[in-house]
């Protein structure tokens, strides 16, 4: 409880902005549902067939993974709130809707009836019968919604969106419990605070409704038009990273550099964006700038290679760097000193009892299960390519979130997982790196990845990060994980701290 309590002192500004981004976003998407789906169902009171078409699309909607409709909104939408609003809408919409339109067209005949014979026009109709017989289903529809909203939501850290989840996102890459639980009942309370004030809204009667609504909105768009005008004042650069602790330091060094070098220009960090595949859509549509990216899994999952990879790391990048300008018109700067490589660990006595020293070693044991992560589970660099390399097969291969997987193989739950050269966890459960005799993984040596237009725009963004080339080695590397990953300090403090300590910028 005294580390919850600490990690909340000291964090406390940032997980209040967490908290007004998750609320935010909430808000907007349940603002949205409203004013398609209570409408929608009005519309269709007396076209049943069209009404129940809408039913069975919404509810075809619900079976999507949200991830998957996240991925396929990038390249349409971008990155950050947008796309995270539009899926949450489209997830909300099935519960009110189908409540709003049961209510609407379950309503005792003989009061429709009686309401006809009285004359009254159907907009009186509508607003002084159906719609306050209908109103107890209504707003338990809206209740529904607005809880599987907020749920959801957490989900719009991955692609940049803000919010809770990314302390969720933060404490499972960096096993960190504080994290976790704070994002976790925060995001649970909101949920029954919210579903409780739903509940209370509905014995207030529909004009202070309708006048409550207005003042949010007029509220809500004040502080949207403020912080546009901030924003326009400055050029405003995306950077992105990947899942985990190491992408994360990387964007803040990032960060750090081009704000110190460029004054008017302000940098967007968005971490724990997701997978590779995620990224390189989001930068070629121009949704975000500049991410980190290996010389490796260039020339493995990027770019049409044709030849074998180079094992020899400044081959490596000078023909990944070539590709990616000829394929992509991608700007791909010098890379950083240290080596990120895929590797294949297992736990000490499971080397011990299989006497495992080599990749070649596992191909003697089939019984093992695997847990891999999701993208090295399907990469050309990763499982697919050494599984052909070294004619392995596992009893099972399921995937696992980064920090997962390690947690599940010091458990035992797992006996073979991938790693990177630079994870903490290596160190922290003692594990075993299995060598790669056959040099199947190709060199990975991080750098910054870019389009050659925002290249030729930013010459002074191009110098600041080029700073950065042959810098940090991978015992540097190593510890700066360490310090995020297992003391659970923040990235942004680490990286800033490193940068100062190597003379690459000024306190």
């Amino acid at each position: 409880m005294n580390s919850l309590l600490n990690y909340i002192q000291h964090n406390g500004s940032d997980i209040l902005s967490a908290l007004w981004q998750h609320i935010a976003i909430s808000l907007v998407a349940t603002i949205i549902t409203i004013l398609i789906a209570i409408p929608l169902a009005i519309a269709l009171i007396n076209h049943r067939k069209a009404g129940e078409a809408v039913l069975q699309v919404a509810s075809v909607i619900q079976t999507i993974p949200s991830l998957a409709i996240l991925g396929l909104l990038i390249p349409i939408v971008g990155i950050g709130t947008v796309p995270a609003i539009i899926a949450l809408v489209l997830y909300a919409i099935m519960p009110v809707f189908s409540n709003a339109y049961a209510g609407l067209t379950n309503i005792d005949p003989l009061l429709d009836e009686a309401a006809d014979a009285f004359g009254l026009s159907r907009r009186f109709k509508l607003l002084k019968v159906q719609l306050p017989l209908a109103m107890p289903m209504i707003l338990t529809g809206l209740r529904i919604a607005v809880v599987m909203i907020i749920g959801t939501a957490t989900l719009a850290a991955l692609i940049g969106g803000g919010g809770l989840g990314t302390y969720i996102l933060l404490g499972i890459q960096t096993n960190n419990n504080n994290a976790l639980i704070v994002g976790a009942v925060l995001a649970a309370v909101l949920a029954l605070i919210t579903s409780a004030l739903v509940k209370v809204l509905s014995t207030v009667s529909p004009r202070r409704l309708l006048t409550g609504a207005a003042v949010v909105l007029l509220l809500g768009g004040g502080i949207y038009g403020y912080n546009a005008w901030q924003s326009s004042r400055q050029e405003t650069v995306t950077v992105a990273g990947k899942m985990g602790g190491e992408p994360e330091l990387l964007i803040n060094m990032y960060k750090d550099l081009i704000e110190q070098d460029n004054p008017n220009v302000h940098v967007q960090v968005k971490a724990n964006f997701g997978g590779t595949s995620f990224l390189f859509k989001g930068l070629r549509s121009g949704k975000i700038d500049i991410y980190p990216e290996f010389t490796g899994t260039v020339l493995q999952s990027l770019v049409r290679n044709g030849g074998t990879v180079p094992h020899n790391p400044q081959t490596a990048y000078t023909h990944a760097q070539k590709l990616l300008s000829q394929q992509y018109q991608l700007s791909y700067l010098p890379p950083m000193a240290y080596q990120n490589g895929y590797a294949l660990t297992v736990r000490a006595d499971t080397a011990r009892k299989y006497k495992l020293k080599t990749l070649s070693d596992l191909k003697r044991v089939p019984q093992l299960k695997a847990a891999f992560d999701p993208d090295f589970y399907q990469q050309a660099d990763g499982y697919p390519g050494l599984q052909k390399a070294y004619g392995l097969n596992f009893s099972s291969v399921r995937t696992m979130e980064p920090a997962l997987r390690y947690e599940a193989l010091a458990k035992g739950h797992v006996d073979v997982t991938d790693a990177y050269t630079t994870d903490p966890q290596i160190r922290e459960y003692k594990l075993v790196v299995l060598r790669d005799d056959a040099n199947f993984f190709p060199p990975y040596q991080g750098a910054p990845l870019m389009r050659n237009d925002f290249a030729k725009k930013h010459p002074g963004i191009v110098r600041s990060l080029k700073r950065l080339r042959g810098k940090v080695t991978t015992k540097q590397m190593q510890e700066l994980n360490y310090e995020v990953t297992v003391k659970h300090e923040k990235a942004s403090t680490v990286a800033h701290r490193f940068l100062v300590q190597q003379g690459l910028i000024k306190k």
